[in-house]
């Protein structure tokens, strides 16, 4: 099957990666989206790195660039009454991006338990957690009490700062001096499959 446009051309690199959790050679890469002679591939590659869907480590091999998983992000549709979804153009958003301000210190987190579940974090989700040792009164946090660590909400309450679970089945929890925040919560991955 022959395809016509680099849109395509990424689409098919995104598939293979997902299955192979690896970018194909280039003459792979000719047979995957029907182009045969070297120099076309290399074209369509040098375009894709161009606009920084494709890169190259240091032994030349071909890896996803910063816009690889940009994915179109239609302007909105209703939760309430059907309507047409958003109006104007789509854009591009690249979900790491969206997702995680400061690379070297985010880390993702598996949630168990449901001692959350009332600010709309279940068990399984997953928390983009921003390392931080400070966190602002009513930030969603993962700290360290005794050895052991625990998601909730900062708060003060009697003028004491606790950390509260949303969920009433949960005290809130009294700090001691061996308290540490680990980290702020700054997004949240659920998958519905």
């Amino acid at each position: 099957m022959r395809m016509s446009t680099d849109s395509q051309y990424l689409a098919a690199l995104r598939t293979y990666y997902g299955r192979h959790n690896t970018l194909p050679s280039y003459a792979a890469i000719g047979r995957l989206v029907g182009l045969s002679s070297k120099g076309s591939v290399a074209e369509m590659v040098g375009r894709l790195k161009a606009a920084h869907f494709l890169d190259s480590d240091p032994d030349r091999r071909l890896r996803p660039g910063s816009r690889f998983y940009e994915r179109e992000l239609a302007e909105y549709v209703r939760a309430g009454s059907p309507s047409l979804a958003g109006e104007g153009e789509l854009e591009d958003l690249n979900i790491d991006a969206y997702l995680v301000r400061d690379q070297h210190n985010t880390t993702l987190v598996r949630v168990k338990g449901d001692s959350m579940i009332d600010a709309g974090i279940r068990e399984g989700d997953i928390v983009i957690v921003e390392r931080r040792k400070n966190a602002t009164v009513g930030q969603i946090v993962v700290a360290n009490i005794e050895g052991e660590f625990t998601l909730k909400r900062l708060v003060r309450e009697r003028g004491q700062i606790r950390l509260r679970a949303e969920s009433p089945k949960y005290a809130a929890l009294r700090l001691r001096d061996d308290f540490q925040i680990f980290g702020v919560v700054v997004g949240l991955i659920r998958s519905y499959r």
